[in-house]
């Protein structure tokens, strides 16, 4: 019996033993591995056509340099976009929910981008601190808040992510909890509720579709900015 509404976002345990590893290991095991055969089944073509689509959308307006890190967005944008939506199934754990998780991925990612700019190309990279015809008065505050917007985009990552997942699956058990409390004594208002939350499902989809593929696009436009 969940006590409290945050009891669903805590990390589940078996025997003691955190299954945080296997929640985030077995999305995996749901896609088809590669082949090299010529024809392949329809799973396996969608899969490889959704991704050649992705990478090469995400990818088009940047630097040559920057399609390096086509696998790489590719591959999490599908832990994300799986993660997320086996978290809508019932009795399952999302561990996108997680702050440390959704840090965990967006820092060293984030990182990465910062130090290849800072390797490549440092006056450019350093240049983003101090925009162009700047007044002499002002140079030092400028610097200032554009050191802090740019620590700030690991944070935003993060937070945006699980800000968002956690506040819609609140709302889906606090809307399910009044169906059910509603049900014996106003049947008719419980079916609107029902109805209600049955949209608001759909509209939680998308938002797992949607948040996995805002993460990634944002790693991909501090990328583009320092390649």
């Amino acid at each position: 019996m969940i006590l409290s509404f945050f009891d669903q976002f805590a990390s589940p345990t078996c025997f003691g033993i955190p299954l945080m590893a296997l929640a985030i290991a077995l999305p995996w095991v749901l896609f088809p591995a590669p082949t090299g055969r010529w024809v392949v089944n329809r799973l396996l073509g969608l899969q490889t056509w959704s991704l050649n689509r992705f990478s090469s959308q995400l990818l088009l307006p940047m630097n040559t340099p920057g399609h390096k890190w086509a696998a790489l967005f590719a591959s999490l944008m599908m832990f994300l976009l799986t993660i997320n939506m086996l978290g809508l199934l019932p009795y399952t754990f999302t561990p996108t929910t997680q702050l440390s998780l959704n840090m965990g991925l967006a820092v060293p990612l984030w990182l990465a981008t910062v130090i290849i700019g800072m390797r490549t190309q440092p006056t450019h990279a350093l240049g983003h601190l101090l925009p162009e015809g700047t007044p002499t008065p002002l140079i030092p505050v400028l610097i200032i808040i554009e050191t802090i917007s740019l620590f700030i985009r690991p944070l935003a990552l993060g937070v945006r992510l699980t800000a968002n997942l956690t506040a819609g699956h609140l709302l889906m058990q606090l809307i399910a909890t009044a169906a059910y409390v509603l049900m014996p004594l106003m049947p008719t208002v419980a079916l609107l509720t029902a109805a209600l939350l049955f949209l608001l499902t759909l509209l939680e989809v998308a938002v797992a579709m949607i948040q996995a593929y805002v993460f990634v696009l944002l790693l991909s436009l501090y990328l583009q900015e320092n390649v």
